[in-house]
């Protein structure tokens, strides 16, 4: 059962009703999923921003080099959950627990990132993406030889800042928009 609530304070656009490009991106992850997430729905209003932002967490979120995509999650998840972003979390979350394949990581993730246990490199990761996330004019050397420390390549690191950075704009966005999380999300990968 759908919420009554609107999806964002600034209303929505059914797949139907977006340009061509965008429905044939689109359709696939609706069909595949059963929905079409929130955001997408939100961002359709804006078609030009829609699709850099779709370019833009397509090149970071679904590259095989560097980071592993379950792990490309784990940043999504800590950095949302430390901008108390309910939309990512509950979005990006049950993509963590599909890709993980633990129905817990996603709740102790966000919930809370510096004491729940991980492994030593899910930690670096996670204490790098919050040191960015937090505190960025902070940010140096210091975290950069811990990640190094822990095992993190350079490319690992950028991957990790920038998927930091995308989604301290994406959480702004889900902000503004009061933007509703699918029903569906919250019963994903458990």
């Amino acid at each position: 059962m759908q919420s009554e609530q609107p999806v964002s304070r600034f209303g929505e656009v059914e797949l139907a009703d977006l340009p061509e490009d965008l429905r044939e991106r689109l359709t696939p992850i609706a069909e595949k999923t059963g929905f079409l997430p929130n955001i997408f729905r939100a961002l359709g209003r804006r078609p030009a921003e829609l699709r850099a932002f779709l370019d833009y967490h397509d090149a970071l979120m679904n590259s095989d080099d560097g980071l592993s995509k379950a792990e490309r999650e784990l940043v999504v998840v800590a950095t949302s959950g430390a901008n108390r972003c309910p939309y990512c979390v509950v979005a990006h979350g049950a993509i963590l627990r599909i890709r993980a394949k633990d129905p817990r990581i996603a709740d102790h993730v966000a919930l809370d990132p510096h004491g729940c246990a991980l492994e030593p490199r899910q930690r670096a990761i996670v204490d790098l993406a919050l040191a960015l996330c937090r505190e960025p004019e902070r940010f140096g050397e210091p975290h950069l030889r811990a990640a190094r420390a822990a095992g993190l390549t350079d490319d690992e690191i950028w991957d990790v800042g920038s998927i930091t950075a995308l989604f301290a704009a994406s959480n702004r966005l889900a902000h503004l928009c009061a933007l509703r999380p699918n029903d569906e999300f919250y019963s994903l990968g458990r």
